[in-house]
C-alpha cells in the first residue's frame, strides 16, 4: 500500500492537541516527557492558552512535537510514507519522516527556526492577505507595480487562483484594492505572527545557515517535495541552503500537490490539526477521473480510523 503523508504547517496549532493520545499511549506519553527543551511544549498544548501557544517562538516546537509523535505512532503499526511533503514548517515533519534527522533534533531545530522567524518578524508593520479567484501572474505584476510605495510579493502559491500575498502592510492594503478592481472574488487578511516566506525572514535564514553548519542534515531516505522548487529533492541538492532558501521565499505549495497527486498513493494522510493540506488537495484534485483518498489526523479517533484502514487494505 502507497502511503503518501503531507503534514501541517503553522497557523493550525489548537489547544489540546496531542492531549487524547499523550492520555491513551504510553509511547506517546513517555516521548512527550522526556522531550528536553525549554519551551513547555505539553502545557501549551494540552492547555494553552491560544495566544502563548501561537507565538512563532512556540508554535513551531509544539507542532513537531506532535507530528513526530503521530509519525512515530504510525510507524509502530506499520503505516510508513512512501512519498512525503508538507507545508512551511510542516516541510520539517516531512524531513523528519525521510529519516534526515531523529525526533529530538527535529524539535530542537523547530524551536530555533521558530525564534528566529519571531525575532526577523519584530517592530515589521507587515499584513498577509489570501487572494482568491486571481492568476498568480496578475497578482505579481500589481505587487510590481506598486513597489515604488514598499514591498509586498506572493508569499504562498497554494493551489489554482488561491495565493497569498505578504509584505508592508500599506502596500499590501493597495495591492488587496487593486486586486478587487480586476476582478478577484475575495481579499480575505490572514492573522500571522510574521511576513514569512518573504525577503523580511532573510535574518532568520541566515541565523538556520549557522545551525546547519553545526548540524549537518542527512539525505532523505524517501521522496520529499520541497516548498523552495515545488519539486523534489534530488541526489546532490544542497538541503540544507534549500530550507535556508524557503523560510524567506515563496512556498511552491501547488507545484507539490501536483507532483504528490501524479504519485497516485492508495491514501494521502494529512498529519496535524486542521485539513488545509488535505483541502488543497481535494480542490486540485476535482477534476481527476478517480478521486484519491484523503484522511487526516488530529485525535486519537482518527488514528485508529487509519489504522482500521490500512489492516483492511491488506
Amino acid at each position: 500500500m502507497k502511503w503518501a503523508f503531507l503534514y501541517a504547517g503553522q497557523g493550525s496549532q489548537k489547544v489540546g492537541m496531542g492531549k487524547d493520545f499523550y492520555e491513551n499511549y504510553p509511547a506517546y506519553r513517555d516521548y512527550m516527557d522526556g522531550l528536553c527543551v525549554e519551551i513547555p511544549l505539553k502545557r501549551l498544548m494540552h492547555f494553552g492558552p491560544m495566544e502563548e501557544l501561537s507565538d512563532t517562538k512556540n508554535t513551531q516546537a509544539c507542532m513537531a512535537a506532535f507530528a513526530a509523535g503521530i509519525t512515530d505512532l504510525l510507524a509502530t503499526n506499520g503505516i510508513r510514507p512512501q512519498v512525503t511533503m508538507g507545508l512551511s514548517l510542516g516541510e520539517y515533519g516531512a524531513l523528519y519522516a525521510a529519516g534526515v534527522y531523529d525526533r529530538n533534533r527535529y524539535v530542537d531545530l523547530t524551536a530555533y527556526r521558530g525564534a528566529a522567524m519571531q525575532k526577523a518578524s519584530a517592530g515589521r508593520a507587515f499584513k498577509m492577505s489570501a487572494v482568491l479567484g486571481m492568476k498568480s501572474q496578475t497578482i505579481l505584476e500589481i505587487c510590481e507595480d506598486l513597489q515604488e510605495e514598499g514591498y509586498a510579493t506572493i508569499s504562498n502559491y497554494n493551489c489554482k487562483e488561491q495565493y497569498v500575498i505578504c509584505g508592508d502592510e500599506k502596500v499590501v492594503c493597495r495591492a488587496e484594492e487593486r486586486l478587487k478592481e480586476r476582478g478577484a472574488k475575495r481579499c480575505i487578511p490572514l492573522k500571522v505572527s510574521g511576513p514569512f516566506h518573504t525577503e523580511y525572514m532573510s535574518p532568520a535564514g541566515e541565523a538556520l545557515r549557522e545551525y546547519f553548519q553545526k548540524y549537518p542534515l542527512a539525505k532523505p531516505k524517501i521522496p520529499v517535495l520541497l516548498n523552495a522548487t515545488g519539486d523534489y529533492y534530488r541526489d546532490g541538492d544542497d538541503l540544507a541552503e534549500l530550507l535556508v532558501r524557503q523560510v524567506q521565499s515563496s512556498v511552491r505549495l501547488e507545484e507539490c500537490l501536483e507532483k504528490i497527486l501524479q504519485e497516485k498513493a492508495d491514501c494521502y494522510l494529512e498529519i496535524g490539526p486542521g485539513r488545509v493540506l488535505t483541502g488543497f488537495l481535494e480542490k486540485m484534485s476535482k477534476d481527476l477521473p478517480v478521486k484519491p483518498t484523503v484522511m487526516h489526523i488530529e485525535t486519537v479517533k482518527d488514528l485508529e480510523e487509519v489504522i482500521a484502514f490500512a489492516k483492511k487494505a491488506l
